[in-house]
């Protein structure tokens, strides 16, 4: 796989993952249905763990491609606000759209 796929690779599965939580009510897409629904800080906690997974799959890429650069703490602040930015489809799916009775 080439850089320019791992990167994209990426980029596709963060907006999959930032959007998960928002789109279901199964924890973490395939566990158990929430009843009635799940509440906002379980989707939250499930939205942390997505982050942590797909900064294990880019950490396994870029692994795979060569030396790993080390990170400081900035970069982890960039990468969880660009998550949760990828995330406000879901969010206003669930949240903010109106809904037809």
């Amino acid at each position: 796989m080439t850089q320019t796929a791992s990167i994209w690779l990426i980029i596709l599965a963060a907006l999959v993952a930032a959007n998960l939580p928002f789109m279901n009510e199964r924890w973490l897409a395939a566990g158990p249905v929430a009843a009635p629904h799940k509440p906002f800080w379980g989707r939250l906690a499930e939205l942390f763990v997505l982050y942590l997974l797909v900064g294990g799959l880019a950490l396994a890429l870029e692994r795979r491609a060569g030396q790993i650069y080390p990170q400081g703490w900035e970069f982890y602040a960039i990468t969880a606000t660009l998550f949760v930015t990828l995330a406000f489809p879901g969010f206003v799916y669930r949240y903010l759209a109106k809904r037809r009775s």
